[in-house]
């Protein structure tokens, strides 16, 4: 049986482990209001966008544009997203597992596909198993900007263009609550659903739809992945809340178990003396 100083030094430990746990949690529900706020101010922009996109595609069925035209399929990209930092339950395992399995059901040869990390959970995952990351990116603000990752989209876009690889997915958190995160998949290239709709409204372009579609499509394929970092920033700071909301809850229920603990151990010790006492009166008498 664990000492009275053993039991009082565990309790002191695990008020100190909640006291960080609560800070954290208080921390990471602050960031969540601001990251659940970009995301939703993100959508109508991508729903204009998308409007005018498919508006131009409906019209332009033969630009030949290669976002807009599919090709057998040599090569595979994933564009995966994760965080920096631990301590966010299963947000990371759940990305991971899923871009893991998908890369086994698809895929005999590690030549057959390559890898976009975004947060650095994410790419010690995939170093470590040898997988070939092309492009990678660490170290992102908790409310990133897209000048923070302009680089590696307009890669991962520019690679597809020039026909490195002939598909590309990305995977991430999709925000729904603060208790809820659904891993995604999407499919962002080639944009070929996109090119099957039908325009929802009439516009006129200028100089020509073929060449603004030659910058718009781009741009767009570039926001695809802006906006699921938004919204994985958010699931983040959600599942991070979370997560330290039962790290906190648990260790209550700990420190009230282990005090119930010290208190029998202590009546048990006073008790223990009270009986040598009265041993030592009565062997006197």
């Amino acid at each position: 049986m664990a000492s009275l100083r053993d039991i009082k030094g565990r309790i002191t430990s695990t008020k100190q482990t909640s006291q960080i746990t609560k800070a954290m949690q208080m921390v990471s529900a602050s960031k969540l209001n601001r990251a659940e706020l970009n995301a939703k101010s993100f959508v109508p922009y991508m729903a204009k966008i998308q409007e005018v996109v498919i508006a131009i595609a409906s019209g332009t069925q033969d630009s030949g544009h290669p976002m807009l035209t599919y090709r057998p399929v040599a090569k595979t990209a994933y564009l995966v997203i994760t965080s920096d930092r631990g301590l966010a339950g299963a947000y990371n395992s759940n990305v991971l597992r899923a871009v893991t399995n998908a890369i086994k059901e698809r895929h005999t040869s590690s030549d057959q596909y390559v890898i976009f990390a975004i947060g650095r959970i994410g790419l010690e995952y995939f170093t470590k198993r040898g997988l070939t990351v092309v492009e990678s990116m660490i170290a992102l603000p908790d409310q990133p900007s897209f000048a923070d990752i302009k680089e590696i989209a307009r890669k991962a876009v520019g690679m597809f263009s020039e026909g490195t690889y002939d598909e590309l997915y990305m995977y991430y958190n999709h925000y729904v609550s603060a208790i809820q995160q659904e891993v995604t998949e999407k499919k962002v290239l080639p944009l070929t659903e996109i090119a099957k709709s039908s325009a929802t409204a009439s516009y006129e372009f200028e100089p020509s739809a073929d060449a603004i579609l030659e910058v718009l499509l781009p741009q767009y394929a570039e926001s695809l992945i802006y906006g699921a970092l938004l919204d994985g920033k958010a699931s983040e700071h959600a599942a991070r809340m979370t997560a330290m909301q039962s790290a906190t809850d648990n260790a209550t229920e700990l420190i009230s178990s282990l005090t119930l603990q010290y208190n029998r151990a202590r009546q048990a010790a006073i008790t223990q003396e009270i009986t040598e006492i009265i041993g030592g009166v009565a062997a006197l008498e």
